[in-house]
């Protein structure tokens, strides 16, 4: 006599239909992306505003440290003298020797990037291009000269005998007053800055010093590097037209990467 297979029961979970279904809340999901925006703007905001800032390299006047093309992420709290920075941590005097960016005293509203040479109270002369602080020869192994020819006024600074036509005249007269036995004293609160290409830098022999107040921070790196357009046979030397501009922005978006200088990228300054 055949048995029947034995069923064993096994208990099934049953939903629950008495418990109550909540639905996705699309909004909630919506509102964080937008605060997780916002804050991220905020902080954007902030390091922009008080702590980094972005700036191009447009002439030579600093190679071969900083090349036309370089893109810099400036520090601005490293030599930040006073406000909410002095209370946060203690800022870094100014040093010879420091690359830094400043408003131009001629133009507040252009930004300058030169090398400090003069500290308050130092007396600087330059002798046959060779420059001189407080007496003594300063060693710079970043100055390069390309200009074979000579220019009494540049390379003898300040030797009152010679102008060139580059000199601001009120730095002109201004000068005369500060110069002790052919050296020119740095004031309270200035400082003598350099181009590290020295024969093509229009400088402080050219326009006078930096006011404190004028320093916006160090360059810190150096985020990406573009061969500029100008060291390009084919394309335009100089922006004169719109049709120039043209020019350089579609040579430059079809050939960004072949024309970045990748070696360059992410390069500490100094």
């Amino acid at each position: 006599m055949n048995e029947s297979p034995q069923i064993t029961e096994q208990a099934v979970a049953q939903p629950d239909l008495t418990s109550p279904v909540t639905p996705p809340r699309p909004n909630r999901d919506f509102l964080s992306s937008v605060q997780w925006l916002a804050g991220t703007m905020v902080i954007a905001i902030f390091a922009i505003t008080f702590a980094i800032q972005a700036f191009q390299i447009p002439s030579q006047s600093m190679e071969d440290t900083l090349l036309v093309g370089d893109y810099l992420l400036v520090d601005k709290v490293h030599f930040a003298p006073g406000g909410i920075w002095g209370k946060v941590e203690p800022y870094t005097p100014i040093r010879r020797g420091d690359i830094i960016v400043f408003r131009y005293p001629v133009n507040p509203s252009q930004h300058f990037v030169k090398r400090v040479i003069g500290l308050p109270g130092d007396r600087i002369r330059l002798s046959n291009k060779q420059v001189f602080v407080n007496g003594r020869p300063l060693r710079e192994p970043y100055v390069i000269h390309r200009e074979p020819g000579r220019d009494d006024y540049r390379d003898d600074f300040p030797d009152g005998r010679f102008l060139t036509p580059d000199v601001d005249l009120r730095w002109w007269n201004q000068m005369r007053h500060l110069v002790v036995d052919g050296e020119l004293v740095v004031p309270r609160n200035h400082y003598f800055v350099l181009g590290d290409n020295r024969d093509e830098s229009l400088d402080s022999r050219y326009w006078g010093f930096v006011p404190r107040e004028n320093i916006i921070g160090r360059p810190l790196v150096i985020y990406w590097s573009l061969r500029h357009p100008d060291q390009i046979d084919g394309v335009p030397a100089a922006i004169e037209s719109p049709a120039d501009k043209l020019v350089h922005f579609v040579y430059t978006f079809s050939h960004l990467f072949q024309e970045t200088r990748w070696n360059r990228t992410f390069r500490l300054v100094n």
